[in-house]
């Protein structure tokens, strides 16, 4: 189902401001850094709205229909590239009050390549998606480099050596407040929760420890740890413990360091249990419903509460997952940015078509494709393997050509059904999916009794 229909309508109008200067060759950064990114239609739909912006389109009220025309697309594809351009700060988004529908649109200027390679996120998401040696290739090509410092010290004077110490303790007082505020306001970039971080917290843990604290909450450094907490779901507590874990000698942060610790920490972050995520027949039993909830609601339920090492360990029967699959199923969260669930259903999926092996070649192939669906709930994956499964079975063939052709095809107990219409998928189930079907609710029945 797709959940954008209704969101607009043809008929809602909007205005178009530009807000900022557009830097030199802004083109090269949204065809070269933006668009692997965000796909093509959201770079068209960014073009259309800042040529709108120059034809003072802040002044005339248009609709999403002229939108449709220009760019020969749906609108429900229109509302997707809307918010992919704001998700990574191109766009921010303003709808007027009232009955009447109109949104107020304003327009950000792209990331100079320079600007775009020195924002973490936004560089390791480009690196992901093309890949190492297209990265390095299309960095060399873009950023011009830098003189060689050879036999030079640098000699640059800090802010506290020019004003009095007392004097920049006020002054971060009074503008803490308003600078994250007007960060808020004009920030480019992907857009990341402001709470995250609790900067004040943070700020005192420092002091405490004895470290200038305003030397390493740099502004530039408080966006990096805002980003890596969202990226990797860290707690201020997590982020308190890399932040002194990658401070220097001369106190200051260590990028690589910092990015590391935070890499650490989600290999050993364990899954939060949401009160949204407890099992489905638990929920039940205390209204008497069992019965209405399906065992697909449970499956689901149970995928969503479990960590990936946990679902590991009951498809072995117990048995320790080994340090070589959870540092490949680390390594496929965080560079595709899947949650615990959602990489669930991957291994549980992958495992069942690789003979009970996780392939890592197989797995990053269909990670990279979930997430480039912006595949984020269990349900939603399931869903998409059933789509896609003819895809995904030419997939693994490719990468195994050794394999039988007359092996009856494995394919996962919830492929059983369709979750749209509980129709039956035409597929043969091998006995090795039921005996994981059968461990998965016995653990199920372990846990609730």
């Amino acid at each position: 189902m797709n959940h954008s229909i209704g969101k607009l309508l043809p008929v809602d109008g909007f205005r178009v401001v530009k807000r900022g200067e557009l830097p030199r060759n802004f083109h090269r950064s949204l065809s070269h850094l933006y668009q692997p990114i965000v796909g093509r239609l959201a770079i068209s739909l960014y073009q259309i709205l800042l040529s709108e912006s120059e034809m003072n389109a802040a002044e005339q009220v248009q609709t999403h229909h002229t939108l449709m025309g220009y760019l020969s697309a749906p609108l429900d594809k229109i509302y997707e590239a809307r918010k992919k351009l704001e998700a990574i700060g191109l766009l921010r988004s303003f709808q007027a009050e009232g009955a009447h529908a109109e949104y107020m649109y304003y327009l950000y200027p792209p990331f100079s390549a320079e600007e775009f390679f020195m924002d973490d996120m936004l560089s390791l998401l480009l690196y992901h998606e093309i890949g190492q040696r297209k990265y390095e290739n299309l960095k060399e090509r873009l950023i011009c480099k830098e003189y060689v410092l050879e036999g030079f010290g640098e000699v640059t004077a800090t802010f506290d050596q020019v004003f009095h110490a007392k004097m920049l303790e006020t002054v971060q007082a009074e503008t803490t407040s308003l600078a994250d505020k007007q960060n808020q306001k004009e920030s480019r970039g992907p857009v990341t929760s402001q709470t995250k971080v609790d900067f004040d917290w943070l700020h005192h843990a420092l002091k405490k420890r004895m470290y200038p604290s305003e030397q390493i909450l740099t502004g530039r450094n408080r966006k990096l740890i805002l980003q890596l907490a969202t990226l990797y779901d860290l707690s201020t507590i997590d982020i308190e413990k890399a932040v002194t874990w990658a401070i220097d000698e001369n106190h200051y942060l260590v990028e690589e360091e910092f990015k590391a610790a935070c890499h650490d920490f989600l290999k050993e972050k364990p899954v939060p249990k949401k009160q949204s995520n407890i099992d489905a027949r638990e929920k039940t039993q205390d209204t008497g419903a069992e019965e209405s909830v399906s065992k697909e609601d449970q499956f689901i339920a149970m995928l969503e509460r479990k960590s990936p090492r946990e679902l590991l360990e009951d498809l072995s029967q117990g048995n320790r997952a080994s340090d070589q699959d959870l540092k490949l199923i680390r390594d496929v969260m965080t560079e595709q940015g899947i949650n615990p669930g959602v990489m669930n259903v991957l291994v549980h999926y992958v495992l069942l078509k690789t003979d009970m092996k996780l392939s890592k070649s197989y797995l990053q192939k269909i990670a990279g494709h979930w997430a480039r669906k912006n595949v984020t709930t269990v349900r939603q994956a399931m869903n998409l393997a059933k789509a896609e499964h003819q895809k995904y079975q030419q997939w693994g063939q490719q990468k195994s050509q050794r394999r039988v052709n007359t092996k009856e095809e494995v394919i996962p107990a919830w492929f059983n059904k369709d979750a749209g219409s509980g129709e039956k998928v035409s597929a043969s189930v091998n006995v090795d999916t039921d005996d994981i079907a059968a461990r998965i609710r016995k653990l199920t029945s372990r846990e609730n009794g």
